[in-house]
């Protein structure tokens, strides 16, 4: 199969209309349903169902389009990659990091102090994202290598190493009553009808139904912490740096958080191994 004939079928299966997904492709309605129509002839399977009011994926076509969208996003990623590694004798940043903004604050410094001492080290760019976006920045290429924490973020086809596993701890306003508790349980905080827990968006961008305040970024999740109107469960290195008016709790039962630095098992790049060798160290 082409790429092309890929993004073609994409594009007719998630609009499920040749006409706009023509349109979305820039290209006539005739040719794309003779290449989808060579396509299904091809692989031996229908992979639409044609009506008069559009069209719906069979079951093969549900397959070819969850396959269809990584291949895709694999070769964007390699191009992605291939380019930064054709910039790095320019001077230009050769290897990207991505890690969760507000989170691992101290090991991320570290690190970068660590990898910089490495004989042949090159200059680091780091992008720092919202909660659950690290693991999608280095699936695309938009990063090399990244600092994930299990089992909030989905590791599954990278190759990882743990670097620490902690507990987790209650953020609350500092003049809280339960503030002043030396531990709660995790009953305890999710059960405060005052300051409920926030609700992160889902990867389509769409928030969950709940009574917490909706919440993009670390910054945004501080400031409604200490106005009284949330509060949070966060690995309990989230702590360093905590502003005068909130405090932390630890939280006895709340599942243990492991920090892994992650990268695609098919890179090949010295800088990506010297990362991961210094962040192994440390």
């Amino acid at each position: 199969m082409e790429t092309r004939e890929l993004r073609y079928f994409v594009a007719v299966a998630e609009e499920l209309h040749f006409g706009r997904a023509a349109r979305r492709l820039g290209i006539a309605q005739p040719p794309l349903s003779r290449a989808i129509g060579r396509l299904e002839r091809r692989l031996g399977a229908a992979l639409l169902e044609r009506g008069t009011r559009g069209v719906a994926l069979t079951g093969a076509g549900a397959v070819l389009l969850r396959e269809a969208r990584a291949a895709l996003d694999a070769v964007e990623a390699a191009e992605r990659r291939t380019r930064r590694a054709a910039l790095a004798a320019t001077g230009r940043p050769a290897v990207v990091l991505a890690a969760k903004a507000g989170a691992s604050g101290e090991l991320l410094a570290k690190l970068l102090d660590a990898y910089a001492a490495e004989p042949g080290s090159v200059a680091v760019d780091v992008v720092l994202c919202g909660p659950g976006e690290q693991a999608g920045v280095l699936r695309d290429g938009r990063a090399d290598v990244a600092l994930l924490h299990r089992s909030f973020d989905d590791t599954a086809g990278f190759d990882t190493e743990d670097l620490h596993t902690e507990g987790q701890v209650a953020i609350l306003p500092a003049n809280h009553p339960l503030g002043a508790r030396p531990h709660l349980r995790l009953a305890e905080v999710t059960d405060l009808p005052d300051l409920p827990l926030p609700r992160w968006p889902r990867p389509d961008g769409t928030f969950p139904d709940g009574p917490g305040p909706q919440v993009r970024d670390h910054t945004q999740l501080t400031q409604l912490i200490a106005l009284g109107r949330a509060c949070a469960v966060v690995p309990e290195s989230g702590r360093t740096g905590l502003r005068e008016d909130l405090t932390a709790v630890p939280v006895l039962d709340a599942p243990r958080v492991t920090t892994v630095v992650a990268w695609p098992p098919h890179s090949r790049s010295t800088a990506v191994a010297g990362l991961v060798r210094a962040a192994t160290a440390l």
